[in-house]
């Protein structure tokens, strides 16, 4: 079932507001991500924190690296935090900064 432009549209606002300079590009990946199917069950807001969160973590971290250097899931998030919150910060996605859980997705 395709997405609804109604959904893509919240989606679209959602991450508007939660990371308000996020580069086109960027954003582009991020809704493209948000709207796919196992995500219809969050709201547009949700789905757009996790695939955000999530975007940030596998395209600008090392996550996935050190991931493969067999890193736990939680050892490589504590070791990649100072760069998800570098990118948290230019994109001025304040409302998921210090407190926000990178392990959501």
């Amino acid at each position: 079932m395709a997405t609804s432009a109604k959904r893509r549209k919240e989606i679209e606002l959602a991450l508007r507001i939660l990371a308000p300079r996020i580069p086109f590009y960027d954003a582009e990946q991020v809704r493209e991500a948000a709207t796919a199917p196992h995500m219809r069950s969050l709201t547009a807001h949700n789905a757009a924190r996790l695939t955000l969160l999530a975007y940030i973590r596998h395209t600008y971290t090392d996550y996935d690296k050190l991931r493969d250097e067999g890193l736990d899931k939680d050892s490589a998030l504590y070791w990649i935090n100072a760069q998800i919150t570098e990118k948290l910060n230019e994109w001025h996605a304040n409302n998921l900064l210090p407190d926000s859980n990178y392990s959501d997705q």
